[in-house]
């Protein structure tokens, strides 16, 4: 076993891969920028080293920093996390040159399944089906034209080396596909340095379903089940469930074994997922693979009673898997809400700020991911992901119950975030049904909110709030700071009791 990883990542998910490594009896170190200086995963970790300026590019997407903090701490393994350089074969292949043993897949296996064309192409020589459309890159406009023409419209333009639907285009008419195309390779190549674009049928009203697999390096590979992920904006997703509610066993198990097939034709090894979309006779057809941990993999830990991050390690330590694929059980049924720093009264645009109060739920069936603590000043330089909450139960209306129960418990004061979202998503009566695609929550944004009847005593409770707001005035002790949305010029009094601050603040904890 490993004694010491290099976590290059930050956020929630360098938080979960330091809790792996101590849970193992392994070391941790961190690396941030200085925009992170003062980030929990930091905070976290046996030790921690600066790599650079706030810019991604200069500090987490360095490999030559990174490496050299492996080596002067001494770490003898790199866990790479989700996004910046998780997928990166070049990676990979640096981590290996340096003596240093990545946490993920071979680079080879990245650069089977990395590109989207090629992977399409590797499935092609399977036998795997997937969505109608091109392996390869398209050259021109005039060829799109012909290729769209005969699998028909609605398509699909997709960056061959994409993801976060970056460099991908629905066009429902031949008029609009010229300028679609050539929006499509701007930001491909703006966001991964690759213009390469592909045409794919958009299929219509299908749901988003992906596969967990692990696979050790003796040869053996198993998947884990499904997971629903049709809850999307702009093609990101926003909550994840497992088990999908459409999917039957015989159905898991075709779909496993497709899963499973696609991981052994292109030499994978440790954790991955295969994604697949499925129209509403529920016909699956390969999407494309995931060479990393999906932000989602905790719902799969929770109805699995696997540790993902622990196998990831363990596997890349050179452990074979002790359990076979029958071996391997669903139980009960586990939902995740992804909660960012955005403000859903501006279009869901990024809130960085400081968190100046915050109250995190707990209880049973709810897990809790989170990069954040109270305090903390959000940085505007990332993805604006906070953390994770997941409900889990013995089904799906339970899990569903108390994840509702814990959005009421969650507060973060000081930004704004999307948990009044979830509240609307989980209360909608087509989700309780099931009855979602890609394109609900889409519909669900357009649609007013309902407004609950007011009640007496919230509105009670309120304005008494309000006035213990106005009376203390101060946010918290020691600061000389007002309340966010007080407004201080019309404060004649003096300095407010730093007595009465801290007393108001544990009082509404």
């Amino acid at each position: 076993m490993f004694k010491k990883i290099l976590i290059a990542n930050r956020g929630e998910i360098a938080v979960r891969v330091i809790r792996a490594c101590h849970e193992l009896g392994i070391a941790a170190v961190a690396v941030y920028s200085d925009a992170d200086r003062a980030s929990l995963h930091v905070r976290k970790a046996d030790e921690a080293y600066p790599i650079g300026a706030a810019a991604a590019s200069e500090s987490y997407l360095n490999i030559r920093k990174i490496l050299d903090v492996a080596a002067r701490a001494g770490a003898d393994a790199i866990h790479p996390g989700y996004g910046f350089l998780s997928e990166n074969a070049k990676f990979a292949r640096a981590c290996v040159e340096a003596g240093v043993k990545f946490i993920g897949p071979t680079a080879a296996a990245m650069d089977a399944m990395g590109s989207k064309t090629r992977a399409r192409q590797a499935m092609e020589g399977a036998g795997v089906r997937f969505v109608p459309g091109t392996s390869h890159g398209l050259e021109s406009v005039e060829q799109a034209e012909q290729i769209a023409a005969r699998i028909g419209y609605p398509i699909m333009l997709k960056a061959a080396a994409g993801g976060g639907g970056k460099g991908m285009r629905l066009v429902d008419a031949p008029e609009e596909l010229k300028s679609a195309l050539e929006g499509a390779r701007s930001e491909a190549e703006r966001s991964f340095a690759d213009s390469e674009v592909y045409i794919e049928k958009a299929i219509t009203d299908p749901r988003h379903i992906e596969m967990q697999i692990l696979a050790d390096e003796h040869g053996n590979t198993v998947y884990l089940g499904e997971r629903e992920c049709s809850l999307q904006r702009r093609h990101q997703k926003v909550v994840e469930e497992a088990p999908s509610p459409v999917v039957d066993p015989d159905m898991r198990k075709r779909m496993g074994e497709v899963a499973v097939r696609v991981a052994q034709s292109a030499g994978y090894t440790n954790a991955g997922t295969v994604e697949f979309l499925v129209d509403p006779q529920r016909n699956f057809y390969f999407l494309e693979m995931n060479t990393r941990l999906q932000v989602e993999h905790p719902v799969t830990e929770l109805v699995t009673g696997l540790d993902l991050v622990h196998w990831q390690i363990r596997i890349a330590a050179g452990e074979q898997l002790p359990f076979t694929q029958d071996e391997v059980t669903i139980r009960g049924h586990a939902i995740e809400c992804r909660i960012y720093a955005e403000d859903p009264d501006n279009n869901y645009f990024p809130s960085p700020g400081k968190i100046r109060l915050l109250l995190l739920p707990s209880g049973p069936g709810i897990r809790c991911d989170s990069g954040m603590y109270e305090g903390w000043t959000v940085p505007m330089d990332y993805d604006p992901l906070l953390a994770k909450l997941i409900g889990y139960g013995t089904d799906r209306e339970q899990a569903i119950r108390r994840l509702t129960r814990a959005l009421d418990e969650y507060f973060v004061g000081g930004i704004k975030t999307n948990i009044s979202l979830f509240r609307r998503i989980l209360n909608h009566p087509d989700f309780r049904a099931a009855k979602i695609d890609t394109g609900f929550l889409d519909r669900l944004l357009k649609q007013k909110p309902a407004e609950a009847p007011a009640d007496p005593k919230a509105i009670e409770v309120a304005a008494i709030a309000a006035g213990i707001f106005a009376v203390l005035g101060a946010a918290a002790p020691g600061t000389g700071e007002r309340p966010v949305g007080n407004d201080s010029a019309s404060h004649k009094a003096g300095p407010a009791s730093n007595w009465k601050a801290a007393a108001h603040k544990e009082a509404t904890r």
